[in-house]
């Protein structure tokens, strides 16, 4: 999945959630690179801040355990 904007803001500390447009799902981005899909938002932080467990970065994790791979993002320049 491509991020439709490019990062703002980098290092350790940064969460990005987005909404799949068309859907009631939810994109959690981590600090480290790692992504995965969610329906609930109380489940997105709990993900996000209990980092580094079940983080694999360069991943979003889907339903059914497919993991389509990405490159990780890269600081924008200021």
């Amino acid at each position: 999945m491509k991020a439709l904007h490019p990062a703002v803001l980098t290092g350790d500390g940064i969460f990005r959630i987005h909404w799949l447009l068309g859907t009631d799902r939810l994109l959690a981005v981590c600090h480290c690179g790692a992504e995965r899909q969610f329906e609930d938002p109380e489940e997105v932080w709990d993900w996000l801040l209990g980092h580094p467990e079940d983080h694999h970065p360069g991943t979003a994790v889907e339903p059914g355990g497919s993991h389509p791979t990405r490159p990780r993002p890269h600081p924008v320049p200021a």
